[in-house]
């Protein structure tokens, strides 16, 4: 009973992660959203950055998507 209580609580935890990768993923396409109004010609230049930016952001998420699901059913 505790144990399972306790997965819980680790599962939880390991979804602030996700809180934060979403934080981030926002910030990213702000980001260039607000570059692109600024200097729309530099959009082709700047387009690959972002999307590797959304990528490593979006991994982040995964992971802590992996280890909560770990948590619950591996441990």
């Amino acid at each position: 009973m505790e144990v399972d209580a306790a997965k819980a609580i680790g599962a939880g935890l390991a979804a602030i992660g996700m809180i934060g990768a979403g934080i981030g993923v926002g910030n990213v396409w702000a980001s260039y959203f607000q570059a692109i109004a600024r200097n729309p010609a530099a959009k082709d230049d700047i387009g690959a950055s972002v999307f590797i930016g959304f990528a490593v952001t979006e991994a982040i998420a995964l992971f802590a998507l992996i280890i909560g699901l770990m948590v619950i059913f591996v441990l």
